[in-house]
């Protein structure tokens, strides 16, 4: 018999580390603080997770020394976890429609708007690379685009409880992964010329995992999503808000894929084309952007 946990990757054995209580302070403290005086805290935060987080200590360490192709230096690892604490701290000011707070530059939005014409959904591929709310400037600046997020029940709740927590009256468009209706629903969206984002670095089992080089060893990646896509023949693109530093994020959108004329016979080799497209970008924007990287396990030997 299977060891409750035994086809469970890494990342899903590791408890969470915050809690309601302390997200509604943090909420309270940095709107009535603004953002600026409210960072102080992500020194105190990073400081912490250096201090007594050792696994995610090794993990970036492990990660930035693959990404820069050199040894990571202490100041580096506190760097790319002050990264992390931030673009979970600006979410309470995204969340909240504080975007005249941020310079958000946009990368590819003009090829993202021609694959939506004549009312055209997009598939979203994104990773734990920066942060995905910032997303939500694209229906500040484009009220006619909806976006939904694909992600599994359990996550789900999550999202919703942090959403409540940071502003209530907020909305996440979900479509529920796992479930009967999940693809309909999600091609029921893309019909609608919607917007529908997942992330696809991380797998929810061990044995859904093609492995693939990235930044210079083998490492796997969940096939799954990539099915999908071809079974929703949509336009596939590459997405990530990049964290620039101070304000700025940079929101990036790139083509994978136009997976439309799908036919059955193919799906299986343009699925692990597509994924394989999709491994080189993120690899790419990784290099461009190092410490946006926010896989803190062991994400090559998982």
């Amino acid at each position: 018999m299977t060891q409750p946990g035994a086809a469970r990757p890494d990342w899903r054995n590791q408890p969470e580390r915050s809690n309601a209580w302390l997200l509604r302070f943090m909420v309270r403290l940095s709107l009535l603080l603004g953002r600026s005086l409210s960072r102080v805290v992500l020194h105190g935060a990073t400081a912490y997770f250096v201090l007594f987080a050792p696994r995610a200590r090794r993990a970036s360490r492990d990660y930035l020394a693959r990404v820069l192709g050199r040894p990571a230096h202490g100041r580096e690892v506190y760097r790319h976890l002050f990264s992390f604490a931030t673009t979970v701290h600006d979410r309470v000011f995204l969340l909240n429609d504080r975007f005249d707070l941020f310079d958000i530059e946009i990368e590819g939005g003009e090829a993202l708007l021609q694959a939506m014409k004549g009312g055209q959904g997009v598939l979203l591929m994104g990773a734990h690379l920066g942060s995905f709310e910032v997303l939500r400037c694209v229906g500040r600046r484009h009220p006619d685009i909806r976006v939904a997020m694909m992600m599994f029940e359990d996550n789900a709740r999550k999202v919703a409880d942090a959403l409540r927590a940071i502003n209530p009256d907020a909305r996440q468009d979900v479509v529920a992964l796992g479930q009967p209706d999940s693809m309909i629903e999600a091609s029921r969206r893309l019909e609608q010329g919607q917007l529908v984002g997942l992330l696809v670095d991380r797998s929810l089992t061990r044995e859904d995992r093609v492995p693939h080089d990235f930044l210079g060893a083998p490492a796997g990646f969940p096939l799954a999503p990539w099915h999908m896509a071809t079974v929703l023949r949509a336009p596939v693109f590459f997405m990530a808000g990049l964290y620039l530093g101070g304000r700025r994020y940079r929101l990036v959108f790139e083509p994978i894929a136009d997976l439309r004329g799908a036919q059955r016979a193919q799906r299986a080799a343009q699925s692990r084309q597509a994924q394989a497209d999709y491994v080189r970008c993120l690899q790419a924007h990784c290099r461009a952007a190092p410490y946006n990287w926010f896989n803190f396990f062991d994400f090559w030997n998982a």
